[in-house]
């Protein structure tokens, strides 16, 4: 499988670099108030898709933090069950 990774990787590599070459000409993006900003296209691309990744990866933090927090409690309450059990269990044999 590892193998077969690398020529994957080296594949997409040359479509999107050859997506950018084909892709160089001039754009104009328009904004209110008159604001334009004159770019290459792939230049425009890459910025608008690493904001969406951006906004997708901040909107998921909270609720992945909130997960992390709930399970470092379920396994702090479960390691405390471990060792009241262990205890019990000491107690409760004959010597």
């Amino acid at each position: 499988m590892r193998y077969l990774v690398w020529p994957l990787r080296v594949l997409l590599f040359l479509l999107l670099l050859g997506f950018a070459v084909k892709n160089d000409q001039p754009v104009v993006l328009s904004y209110f108030f008159g604001y334009q900003w004159q770019a290459s296209l792939i230049v425009i691309l890459l910025v608008f898709f690493s904001a969406g990744v951006l906004i997708g990866v901040a909107s998921m933090l909270a609720s992945m933090l909130r997960q992390r927090r709930e399970l470092a409690a379920a396994q702090r309450e479960l390691h405390l069950q471990h060792k009241l059990a262990e205890l019990d269990a000491v107690q409760h044999t004959p010597s």
